[in-house]
């Protein structure tokens, strides 16, 4: 049997295919298929009013975040499919075939009549085309990483594979300046209308001609060297699934890579770069525009960061950088979201000092407010109550009430008795419970609740100098990664060992961060209980790593 083995082999290999022409496509397609993705997270306030307009505006925003964390629980599907054809056919055919699947579901969602023109139809057709894209993103990543990363020599591994990292910061940046200009240039009621001329429509048609540079770039790359060798040699995986899991040694590193690094990945990079906006937007109150600027501009300092923190695990080793990352994120999390907070709308701190706001309810009257379908209707006192108050952005402490007594908001001196809408439909139910939200809205108005951050009395560069420690964090945690997955496991499984436990990482954990996390909020009326989820699942990967994590600087992928 032919032996696999020369170490310099990937460097003298890729004369074949230009290096700079290998990370640049693979860097290229993924930043595309990225801005395909981020496109629909930043929009998640005017999808939940165009396709869930029945469900009010919290539940309607709850039901908006699930279908975002749809995408990304389909994305471990993608992650075998695609992971089988990559080691049984080869990177290059895996990752053009998911580059085109991501680019015609993004354009078809830009297609999509709104719930006010379908009605039920039009959640359903969404549902169906976020599934799409969750499974074509999920064989999107191993590839690029993989690809880039058996190119690469040995010493630049780290260096030249972060720049697939940083594709991620392109594609947000990408998406969010598309709908800012859009926005900017529709102004807010045309960009949001629901009907065929709606503005928020055109960042997904956008998406067809990024898709298809992304397809001519990649048909002209060359097939992966090291998996070329393998191929020859008769030595690529004949049973990929099989001998990635069924497999103990293999599989220890499956669970390593999932618990050492991909639940802190997935909890913190998305809450940085995804729920902060959500938090700024519907609690903080921070226009769309205004919000949408500060995570774009995070985005953009987070591209150079990725590449430094690849160069210098490079340098001193993958391990100690994405640790330290995950750790100042694990510690950074609640003490950055009570200064953002502060900084972004000092007059609703100042308010829910002075007036506490408290909801007296029986405990079983009030539900988690979580749905992944968006056909739940929340209708109990508790839950009328507290949606109005999560929609005004308002923390508010609980008490035990009667049972079987309605709820009732005390701000102030003003109590506001809430109503049972369970009984209740159409007319009736929109009637009595828009009473309630009036009234609890009129007595935050009293005691000085603001109805959005005022741009004259908040202090933006302190909530971007936040976001930026934030980045830090996230991006020495994600610039090395690539590298070290593509190090720890094996080649001739390593688009399928690998591609799993990042997309159980990124798309269990990350893709339902903001939807569990805005839950919790509205559940239990503090901003910051939310926060207990990402900092959970960090923590479990600070302990990980460090423990079970081996260094995997230096290795051969060839092995």
């Amino acid at each position: 049997m032919a032996e696999i083995t020369a170490e310099a082999a990937p460097a003298a290999e890729a004369a074949r295919t230009d290096l700079r022409i290998v990370v640049l496509a693979s860097a290229a397609g993924t930043a595309f298929e990225w801005y395909d993705f981020f496109v629909f997270g930043s929009l998640l306030t005017i999808i939940s009013r165009n396709f869930f307009a029945e469900l009010g505006p919290t539940a309607g925003q709850i039901a908006a975040l699930a279908l975002f964390g749809v995408g990304f629980a389909f994305r471990p599907l993608g992650a075998l499919i695609f992971g089988r054809v990559g080691d049984l056919l080869g990177r290059k055919a895996a990752f053009l075939i998911c580059v085109s699947m991501m680019g015609g579901a993004t354009f078809a969602i830009g297609l999509l009549p709104a719930y006010q023109q379908i009605g039920v139809a039009a959640p359903i057709l969404l549902i169906f085309l976020r599934v799409l894209q969750g499974t074509a993103l999920g064989g999107q990543y191993g590839g690029a990483a993989v690809y880039v990363a058996e190119h690469a020599p040995e010493g630049r591994r780290g260096y030249l594979t972060s720049f697939v990292q940083c594709s991620a910061a392109f594609g947000l940046t990408t998406a969010l300046a598309v709908i800012f200009i859009t926005r900017r240039w529709m102004g807010e009621n045309a960009f949001a209308a629901p009907d065929w001329l709606g503005g928020w429509r055109i960042p997904f048609f956008v998406s067809a001609g990024l898709v298809a540079i992304s397809i001519w770039m990649r048909s002209k790359l060359a097939e992966s060297p090291a998996f070329r060798r393998m191929k020859d040699a008769g030595q690529h995986a004949k049973a990929p699934f099989r001998e990635a899991f069924g497999h103990w040694p293999n599989l220890k590193l499956v669970l390593i890579a999932f618990f050492g690094l991909m639940s802190a990945q997935g909890a913190y990079w998305y809450t940085v770069f995804f729920y902060s906006d959500v938090f700024m937007e519907k609690f903080l109150k921070v226009e769309g525009d205004a919000a949408n600027l500060l995570i774009m501009a995070a985005a953009v300092v987070s591209a150079p960061l990725y590449v430094f923190f690849g160069w210098l695990s490079d340098k001193v080793g993958r391990k100690p950088v994405m640790w330290i990352g995950m750790t100042l994120g694990a510690v950074t999390l609640f003490p950055g979201f009570v200064l953002m907070s502060s900084a972004a709308n000092p007059a609703l701190q100042a308010a829910l000092a002075r007036t506490p706001v408290v909801v007296t309810a029986d405990p079983a009257d009030c539900t988690l407010q979580f749905d992944v379908t968006g056909k739940t209707r929340f209708l109990s006192s508790c839950d009328i109550a507290k949606a109005a108050l999560a929609n005004a952005g308002v923390g508010y402490s609980n008490r035990i009430g009667p049972a079987g007594q309605p709820a009732v908001v005390r701000i102030g001196d003003v109590s506001v008795v809430s109503v049972d809408g369970r009984a209740l439909s159409g007319p009736a139910l929109k009637t009595a419970a828009g009473a309630v939200t009036r009234s609890i809205a009129a007595a935050l108005a009293r005691a000085g609740y603001p109805a959005r951050s005022d741009p004259a009395r908040r202090d933006l560069w302190t909530v971007l100098a936040v976001l930026i420690v934030f980045t830090i964090a996230a991006t020495a945690l994600y610039g090395p990664m690539a590298a070290a997955l593509t190090e720890l496991f094996p080649a001739k499984v390593r688009y399928t060992a690998l591609s799993l436990p990042y997309h159980l990482g990124t798309g269990w954990i990350g893709g339902f961060q903001p939807v569990v996390s805005f839950s919790i909020v509205v559940a239990t009326g503090n901003l910051y209980a939310g926060l207990w989820y990402p900092v959970v699942f960090t923590a479990v990967s600070v302990v990980a790593c460090l423990l079970f994590l081996p260094e995997t600087r230096g290795r051969s992928l060839e092995a």
